[in-house]
């Protein structure tokens, strides 16, 4: 899902001094109750297990759309108290940075967070084109700020155009694409998003596109939730077939719901729904991945699942959710690197 709101004036203004104060007075009771009720500091060991783990050195990140109603200090404040190593900043439209701003923006938000001890290893983006609006401008200050990684936007197939005109346009673009990154020295991964018009959704017109390009400077976030919706047994094909190509990873879950208007994708808490996040994380380890995890969530959490920056969910019940979620995903990799180790 997109973020569907502008942002408000607090985000390079400020907002009114009485709520500024009850911002600060919330991130102050951050602490230890609310952590130690999300158990996100699980310290590499598994539920029930005391001994230490092969914990790959994996970069735990937090998807900042769902954080987009806290300004950059506070974000660090919140991603670091909860447990994640890092951000996947979204750096585009009603994003935490704005592209026009992004010169000034980019370099103060990053700035900001490692006050907290967090990195930022990629950033999202609406980027589809080498000569597109801002593009030079963002990949130019994200790699200046040493952040290795890039989400691209997402190209669609227009019911007016034949399958093979849309990917031949798409090649062209991340041909210019992958030129731009070397030049500036930083790689851009397309992620594969469900959706019956969605570019990259059946995974093989991906690998077809990408075919031929520089793996150093293009390849692939891949998402095992839309992988999941998409080719439900048919994944591990699809993550073999672009394994040499992926860079970051997306973990989030969803089940499949029956509406009176039909079957229906529902997003839920990671653990719940029918994404094989175990078998996914064992085929993550065995492959040598080494790059960062992106974790979203995308279901109800009072408008933060879409990037809101006014909730209508209580903040505490926002980061707590949050950081079950990270807990699990913690808890499921040690398992796996145990039984594989």
């Amino acid at each position: 899902m997109e973020p569907d709101e502008t942002p408000d004036t607090w985000m390079s203004n400020g907002r009114a001094d009485a709520e500024r104060t009850g911002r600060r007075e919330f991130l102050a009771g951050l602490g230890t109750g609310l952590l130690a009720a999300a158990g996100t500091r699980l310290e590499g060991k598994p539920s029930g297990q005391g001994g230490p783990l092969a914990d790959p050195d994996w970069t735990y990140c937090i998807f900042s759309k769902h954080l987009q109603w806290l300004d950059y200090r506070e974000l660090g404040v919140a991603v670091s108290q909860l447990g994640f190593d890092g951000i996947d900043l979204t750096v585009r439209p009603t994003g935490h940075v704005l592209p026009e701003k992004v010169r000034t923006d980019l370099p103060g938000a990053v700035s900001a967070v490692a006050e907290s001890g967090v990195t930022v290893p990629t950033i999202t983006t609406a980027i589809t084109r080498p000569d597109g609006p801002a593009t030079r401008e963002i990949l130019e200050t994200a790699s200046g700020l040493g952040i290795p990684f890039y989400r691209l936007g997402y190209y669609r197939y227009p019911e007016e155009k034949e399958i093979s005109e849309t990917l031949a346009e798409i090649r062209k673009s991340l041909t210019g694409l992958a030129d731009l990154n070397r030049r500036f020295r930083i790689c851009g991964d397309y992620q594969n998003h469900a959706g019956a018009s969605h570019f990259g959704a059946a995974l093989w017109d991906l690998r077809e596109a990408l075919e031929g390009l520089p793996r150093r400077w293009l390849g692939c976030q891949f998402d095992i939730r839309h992988a999941t919706v998409e080719g439900g047994l048919a994944w591990p094909t699809n993550f073999k077939a672009l394994a040499g190509r992926i860079h970051t990873v997306v973990v989030k879950d969803f089940r499949w719901k029956e509406t009176l208007d039909g079957w229906k994708v529902e997003n839920c808490p990671l653990g719940e729904g029918m994404v094989p996040v175990g078998p996914f994380l064992a085929l993550l380890l065995k492959s040598g991945f080494a790059g960062p995890i992106s974790l979203h969530c995308e279901y109800s959490l009072g408008g933060a699942e879409r990037g809101r920056r006014r909730l209508t969910m209580d903040r505490d019940r926002v980061l707590e959710s949050i950081g079950k979620d990270l807990a699990t995903l913690k808890r499921l990799v040690g398992e796996v690197a145990a039984s594989v180790g």
